[in-house]
């Protein structure tokens, strides 16, 4: 929609072409509609260059281009105009172009976020894992259940969906105890590993074979004195049994708890 006329056309320059559809965000840019773009590439081209004159003298910063998978066709006369790819995903490509020099634009995730669980049983039995795929000539290598976050999941949701999906133990999430963050992760990323005790409410161990060799209880003294063990794990399990963590809390009048989580001592 033009915001300046609340039409869905878009305008035209003095030339008579029509610019690309689009409306302005909060921080100085120009953002096209992804389901405006023409289809047709030579379409695009003309449009964009006058669309590109137009914002200039708007005094846009930025253009913020979502280029759909179906129209992925006009993603090279867009590099042609100086556009770069800002990230991608299943559904589209966003690109972005600078109208300005040295005009900021916010790099897109920078990190990948994952959860383990430390689960101890009333026995003092901890709940242990090992993976199918390691590198080759490595024996079992225990450590804690977990994985990565999904997209819109809280971390305690996660911690308790990887325990139950890995181990088929379903247990209560009490309390986060450390986080690790690591810089040259998976394509260049960072990475972000948090830990938390939970409780478990069933016994019965149903591992998940796809991914795991094992997946059993071994005794927490065991786990600490073992050498295939790494200190790492160690030291998270450790600190567990000594500190009493940082238990989900809410902040009075303030989070909306399907989208803000709030971790304070106990």
């Amino acid at each position: 929609m033009d915001p300046s006329t609340g039409s869905g056309q878009a305008p035209s320059t003095g030339s008579g072409q029509a610019l690309l559809e689009a409306s302005p965000n909060p921080f100085g840019g120009i953002v096209t509609a992804p389901d405006a773009l023409p289809d047709d590439p030579g379409d695009f081209r003309g449009r964009l260059a006058h669309s590109i004159e137009s914002w200039k003298a708007e005094d846009y910063k930025v253009v913020w281009m979502e280029v759909p998978l179906s129209k992925s066709s006009v993603i090279p006369a867009a590099v042609e105009a100086g556009f770069t790819f800002h990230h991608a995903v299943e559904g589209y490509a966003m690109l972005t172009l600078q109208l300005v020099e040295g005009a900021y634009i916010p790099p897109y995730a920078t990190h990948y976020v994952g959860v383990g669980g430390v689960v101890i049983n009333e026995s003092n039995e901890l709940l242990v894992v090992s993976e199918k795929y390691r590198r080759a000539g490595r024996g079992p290598a225990y450590k804690l259940p977990g994985g990565a976050l999904h997209p819109g999941e809280h971390l305690v949701e996660a911690a308790e969906r990887e325990v139950l999906e890995e181990t088929g133990i379903k247990a209560t999430f009490q309390s986060l105890h450390f986080f690790r963050h690591w810089h040259g992760y998976r394509y260049g990323k960072s990475d972000i590993y948090f830990v938390c005790r939970l409780a478990p409410e069933s016994s019965e161990i149903t591992m998940q074979a796809d991914e795991l060799d094992e997946a059993l209880w071994m005794p927490v003294q065991e786990f600490l004195n073992r050498e295939d063990i790494s200190p790492f794990n160690k030291s998270i399990v450790d600190s567990c049994l000594r500190f009493p963590g940082i238990a989900p809390g809410a902040i009075d009048g303030y989070g909306d708890p399907e989208i803000h989580e709030f971790f304070m001592p106990k």
